[in-house]
């Protein structure tokens, strides 16, 4: 299992569209992904539970990763968050 704390960049957070693009890019890998904020969890490949979790600009998350390529996942998908999701 592999965890990375990250800080969201961009100024809407984990909203609608960025979320989506967000689990686009999850969805490109084999192993399971999550992204926990707080208490709550949710998985990283579905947009209801992202949205749930009302991650907005400069909020602390983790994303969790555990599977064949989770290293892969874990280093794409922040590096993909502290870029400002294309923003």
């Amino acid at each position: 299992m592999t965890r990375k704390e990250i800080i969201v960049n961009n100024t809407s957070g984990l909203e609608s569209k960025p979320a989506a693009l967000f689990i686009q890019k999850a969805s490109n890998f084999k192993c399971n992904i999550w992204v926990e904020k707080g208490e709550r969890k949710a998985n990283a490949k579905s947009l209801l539970g992202l949205l749930s979790l009302g991650v907005g600009s400069g909020n602390r998350i983790t994303i969790i990763a555990e599977g064949e390529d989770e290293s892969q996942a874990v280093s794409e998908l922040e590096e993909y968050l502290i870029t400002g999701l294309g923003e």
